[in-house]
């Protein structure tokens, strides 16, 4: 049956769709429990990484622990290719809820379901050969390699299970459905929390164990994510013809989302790399810091994922006040929030290298960051907040171009320089000052391109010439 708005929204949004859920009402209150109910589901997937990682460090073996990171690094080029088809379906059915499309937001959750399962397998068949001079690239020896390898043999292939199940929270989001979105991250990370330990320690299986943790948590995401798409009626038997046809409307964004996100997938070997340097103990500080991040900072993360569905739909209902409403008051939760982090972050330096049983350079490395990390975390929401604008309005060229100088000029030249000089912790610092750089660039730009926008609207009603906000972007003709 055709799918209308009333059917995928939850309640609020009307069946007409001249208005959905996010073009009225307090743009804080959306922004907030977007992302709260987002932070949430996020934590719960990062808590419960770093409580692996936390039982792989008991294991008293910090080669293991930089096993893992080598590891996860691999992975992470796997999740931010799912991550770019995330954004590219919470775009595109986000801006067709917001002009009133039902029918065109059901086929292309179904166009994009397909195209994530074919890619993701072809991205797993990709992987596996190369993982060898992968991981030696950024920076694995003879002693965390095999350790590493063995890991990835294990986890990767569950990335089969992981990009749907990623998906599935990006086009709950789309409509609105935060708590069923929610729900998909919290299945998996209640798997992991019960089942990690028991194949870790229990069943003796060590770092194999957490591996196989991995691919039970991703089923979970899959299952879960399922249900909810379902109970939103987003989804319709998927046609050749339309799959085909929509390829290139899915590419427009996915293609520059996901070069997008590789970008600090790449930042993030490098750091390793330039870390090894240093010794083991520096890389098991580095993976400590990489899985504490996203937990201290989840708030950030969600808040970039949540504004995008809401600068969608008031995009298609060309709210523009609206519009830079969310990023002034995205700005605004973001800095409250990365206070009191740092705060806490600041006090409980010393006893997390205790939790984590570092010592030498390790603890220093992680007690630094700690003390530093507010203002740096700040700058990142702030260019999070601009690339969710850039990839959620028509303009993901400059989320792009954004994270990829970040990685390179904001990343290679001043962590090489800070080592040179300073050691572990100038890496970090030269990091920290490329993220404060980038930061403040990319909030400026998105205010601005929300101005183009606003122009062009303004020029096409001039003309008498309709301008439908689902229309596929081109983002090359879109200057600033």
């Amino acid at each position: 049956m055709p799918l209308d708005i009333k059917t995928v929204a939850p309640a609020g949004m009307e069946a007409s769709g001249s208005e959905a859920r996010f073009v009225s009402g307090s743009i804080l209150r959306h922004v907030v429990v977007m992302s709260a109910t987002g932070a949430v589901g996020l934590m719960a997937i990062f808590l419960v990484d770093l409580l692996s990682l936390l039982y792989v460090s008991k294991l008293g073996d910090s080669t293991l622990t930089a096993a893992v990171g080598f590891a996860s690094i691999v992975q992470f080029f796997a999740i931010s290719i799912n991550i770019g088809l995330m954004i590219a379906a919470g775009a595109l059915v986000s801006r067709a809820i917001g002009s009133g499309d039902g029918a065109q937001a059901r086929r292309i959750a179904s166009s994009i379901l397909i195209h994530t399962i074919i890619v993701s397998g072809l991205l797993v068949l990709a992987l596996l050969p190369l993982l060898d001079p992968l991981l030696r690239a950024i920076g694995a020896d003879a002693h965390t390699l095999p350790i590493a390898k063995r890991f990835l043999w294990i986890a990767l292939p569950s990335n089969l299970l992981m990009a749907p199940g990623m998906l599935f929270t990006g086009l709950l989001r789309a409509v609105g459905a935060a708590r069923e979105a929610m729900y998909v991250t919290l299945g998996g990370a209640v798997v992991t929390a019960f089942v990690d330990p028991l194949l870790i320690f229990t069943a003796g299986l060590g770092v194999d164990g957490a591996a196989i943790t991995v691919c039970l948590a991703r089923a979970t995401f899959v299952l879960v994510g399922w249900i909810g798409v379902r109970k939103y009626r987003m989804l319709k038997s998927p046609r050749l013809h339309e799959v085909l046809d929509d390829g290139s409307t899915v590419g427009r964004i996915a293609l520059p989302a996901i070069l997008t996100n590789l970008a600090p997938a790449m930042a993030s070997a490098f750091v390793a790399h330039a870390l090894s340097g240093f010794g083991t103990t520096a890389i098991a500080a580095n993976v400590v810091i990489d899985r504490l991040s996203p937990v201290a900072f989840c708030g950030l993360f969600a808040m970039s994922g949540a504004i995008g569905p809401i600068l969608g739909q008031n995009w298609g209902a060309h709210r523009f006040d609206r519009m830079r409403g969310v990023l002034r008051d995205g700005a605004v939760v973001g800095a409250g929030y990365v206070l009191v982090v740092w705060l806490a972050l600041a006090l409980g330096a010393w006893p997390l290298t205790r939790l984590f049983e570092l010592d030498g350079v390790a603890a220093d490395l992680l007690v630094f960051f700690c003390f530093v990390s507010g203002p740096i975390w700040f700058c990142n929401g702030l260019l999070f907040l601009g690339n969710a604008s850039f990839n959620n309005l028509g303009f993901p060229l400059m989320s792009t171009g954004l994270n990829w100088g970040r990685a390179t000029l904001g990343t290679m030249p001043p962590a090489l320089l800070g080592g040179a000089l300073y050691g572990p912790r100038g890496v970090l610092a030269g990091i920290g000052f490329g993220s404060l750089a980038f930061g403040l660039v990319g909030i400026t730009l998105a205010v601005r391109t929300i101005g183009t926008l606003e122009r062009r609207a303004e020029t096409a009603k001039a003309k008498g010439v309709p301008q439908p906000a689902i229309e596929a972007s081109k983002p090359a003709e879109m200057a600033l």
